[in-house]
């Protein structure tokens, strides 16, 4: 994994391209400077392509597009996963697959080089996993990026910058941090776009909010 932090400014866009094409043009104005941006059109790929994904996964090509597959910390089947990373080539041709809610101790790492085996095999180029905090090193080895934190600002603040990748959710204004920062909040933070490396704009509310 690299260790300049703009290579670790990773966006997860959790908003549909029809209903919020002002986030996705800025987006588009932003790619050159991003890791890459995650799509998920269902929580997934979803039953079917999605015309408005593909045309705004077209428009991306300055940057990495990730999937976004949940892999529920190992419990989901081998097949289910790689069926899913296998749609998101298929029909949006994205450069690589996020997968969430990764575990972090040792037990399920022949699982998930299982998975970044199959991943690879299907075309995909970059492979981040997110286990949301600090996992067993072996991870590190496994993909091109780790999310090693994500949570709200009120746990974040004043953290150390490490070798991973920080999504961090109500942040205020002024917040400075060490990846991706925006101000909105649960359940959904990521469906508001916060494009800067350390500005975004809202005012958070508290740690419980």
């Amino acid at each position: 994994m690299s260790d300049d932090p703009i290579s670790r400014l990773l966006v997860p866009a959790y908003f549909h391209p029809a209903v919020e094409p002002e986030a996705w043009a800025a987006l588009r104005v932003a790619a050159p400077r991003l890791a890459a941006v995650v799509v998920n059109p269902a929580s997934g790929p979803g039953s079917a392509p999605d015309p408005a994904y593909r045309e705004a996964v077209a428009g991306l090509r300055a940057t990495r597009v990730l999937g976004y597959v949940d892999t529920d910390y190992g419990r989901r089947p081998h097949a289910e996963v790689v069926a899913e990373i296998a749609a998101y080539r298929e029909w949006y041709a994205v450069d690589g697959v996020f997968l969430d809610q990764t575990p972090d101790g040792s037990a399920a790492l022949p699982h998930y080089d299982r998975l970044a085996i199959a991943a690879r095999s299907l075309g995909a180029t970059f492979l981040v996993l997110n286990p949301g905090l600090t996992p067993h090193p072996a991870y590190l080895d496994l993909a091109d990026l780790v999310v090693t934190f994500e949570g709200p600002w009120c746990d974040y603040e004043n953290r150390a910058e490490d070798a991973g990748c920080h999504l961090v959710y109500a942040a205020p204004p002024d917040a400075s941090v060490h990846g991706y920062a925006t101000s909105g909040t649960l359940p959904n933070p990521w469906a508001v776009l916060g494009l800067t490396t350390d500005r975004v704009g809202g005012s958070p509310p508290g740690c419980g909010g």
